[in-house]
């Protein structure tokens, strides 16, 4: 499902929602509640949910979540190009 930026025309608040393609972009601003929001031009974000993904199903032992913690036991260098750190790696 895409994530979408949009900003209020009226008093410049910035919006992000989680939305289906088929779905009509939202009018009115959360914070003024004027219809004024308009969706902004970006690269949507999406969130892959469900099964059948590789992150959830086929993932096998300690390395189902990409974004967790290093489990290498070994520090992370980030001088060396291109490299693995098992996901913990915060750059």
């Amino acid at each position: 499902m895409p994530i979408y930026e949009y900003q209020c025309q009226s008093c410049g608040h910035e919006h992000e929602a989680l939305q289906k393609l088929s779905d009509p972009p939202l009018l009115h601003c959360p914070a003024c509640s004027k219809p004024e929001l308009m969706k902004k031009i970006s690269a949507a974000g999406f969130r892959l949910k469900g099964s059948g993904w590789y992150e959830t199903d086929f993932k096998s032992g300690s390395k189902k979540n990409v974004a967790g913690e290093n489990t290498s036991g070994g520090s992370c260098d980030s001088s060396s190009k291109p490299h693995s750190c098992g996901g913990g790696c915060s750059h």
